[in-house]
């Protein structure tokens, strides 16, 4: 479902005052948005549709993973368009999914999860410490560092450096040895995890109740509830 900005029919500023324009440069075409506005906003306003559910444009998904570079500077960086604001001169394309090997494993038949990283993603002691993937990181993630902890087995401290990583996946293309560090951390901390934290208290209860149907009744009533229904229960609880 879309909604299409209709620029005729937005409400004129107070005093008939029109926003301050610069000029971008989107997907190679020049055009000009109102300064101060974020990068997807841009897109919005030049015509693009406004696709609800498309992201959480809070910085917190990494769906909107994106390459700039600005007015008179040649380096091309990377930064996530919802938090990022337009700049005169700017010009700026949307990163399309990278086609990264996503190694398929189940974390409850791993016997030895820091050796079978290597059978997993035998690519990852191939690190040539060009640093390219930390330079790309829109979270400032010292991506490398990570990738070596992994390797060296210390799967605690990879989980504690990629908490904030949103798995946009701009660290990947940019690798000379094929690793998609990302990947390479999510696994790292998806077996941290399972195999080597201590669980909380009350979480076998809990998988226990779940298992037992406890909670049935009510994802049943949830499940059959309307669009409409499930905002207004959402709205009451906040």
């Amino acid at each position: 479902m879309s909604d299409t900005l209709n620029k005729e029919n937005s409400p004129a500023q107070e005093g008939g005052l029109q926003p301050k324009m610069v000029t971008v440069e989107i997907e190679g075409k020049r055009f000009q948005v109102p300064a101060g506005i974020t990068l997807i906003k841009a897109l919005w306003y030049t015509g693009q549709d406004v696709i609800r559910g498309v992201g959480c444009l809070g910085g917190f998904c990494g769906a909107c993973a994106t390459y700039y570079r600005t007015k008179d500077d040649p380096k091309v960086k990377t930064c996530l368009a919802c938090s990022m604001a337009v700049e005169d001169g700017m010009s700026f394309s949307f990163m399309p999914a990278f086609p990264a090997r996503k190694a398929l494993y189940n974390l409850l038949e791993l016997k030895d999860p820091k050796q079978d990283l290597f059978e997993l993603y035998p690519e990852a002691p191939l690190c040539r410490n060009c640093n390219a993937c930390t330079e790309a990181c829109p979270q400032h993630i010292d991506v490398r560092e990570g990738v070596w902890k992994a390797v060296f087995g210390d799967f605690k401290a990879v989980s504690e450096m990629f908490m904030d990583c949103v798995m946009c996946g701009m660290c990947a293309p940019v690798c000379i040895a094929d690793i998609a560090p990302n990947l390479v951390a999510l696994y790292a901390s998806r077996a941290q995890g399972a195999h080597f934290t201590e669980k909380p208290e009350g979480l076998s209860k809990r998988i226990q109740e779940i298992s037992d149907g406890r909670f049935q009744q009510e994802w049943d009533r949830i499940l059959k509830l309307s669009d409409a229904e499930l905002q207004d229960a959402t709205a009451s609880t906040n």
